[in-house]
């Protein structure tokens, strides 16, 4: 019999310690790079909606380190190596930050004001999604320990510097 895990991100979201490994879409589509950008370039981001059912009115998202996803792919062979099953299994850090949580958080990190503007929602953004990773604590005995919302953008922030 063939076992498989499959692991569902939630926002995927960081760069390497060192800044020098990070991600680069054309067109990006991500917020923190598009938030960090918007710093380096000095130019204001879209926010889309502020009219959500929460806190601040814009969407809550998990993110999700580069470096924990990492640890979650290392640890799913060796689960089924020690004979697991099949399983799905949802990797994020279980903590939800607006977009505009996102936008203050990335402003400290770049000492530097980013402005924003608050443009139409998107079709279909739901108001919030965060994970439920307890299958991954309890089968994989995985933990995010990088995850927190500041050093995933301060080593973001790293690595936008760089590129």
């Amino acid at each position: 019999m063939v076992c498989a895990v499959s692991l569902r991100y939630f926002n995927a979201a960081g760069a390497s310690p060192s800044g020098v490994i990070g991600e680069r879409h054309d067109p990006e589509t991500h917020l923190i790079p598009n938030v960090l950008r918007a710093c380096l370039e000095q130019r204001s981001v879209d926010v889309f909606g502020n009219d959500y059912s929460t806190n601040d009115g814009t969407c809550v998202r998990d993110y999700v380190h580069v470096s924990d996803l990492c640890r979650a792919h290392l640890a799913a062979p060796e689960y089924l190596h020690e004979g697991g099953e099949s399983e799905a299994i949802n990797v994020g850090s279980e903590q939800g930050f607006s977009v505009l949580e996102v936008i203050e958080t990335a402003a400290r990190v770049c000492g530097s004001k980013i402005d924003y503007r608050i443009a139409p929602r998107r079709a279909g953004d739901a108001p919030v999604l965060v994970a439920s990773a307890k299958k991954a604590h309890r089968i994989l005995t995985w933990e995010p320990t990088e995850s927190d919302l500041e050093s995933i953008i301060a080593s973001a922030w790293r690595w936008e510097q760089r590129a």
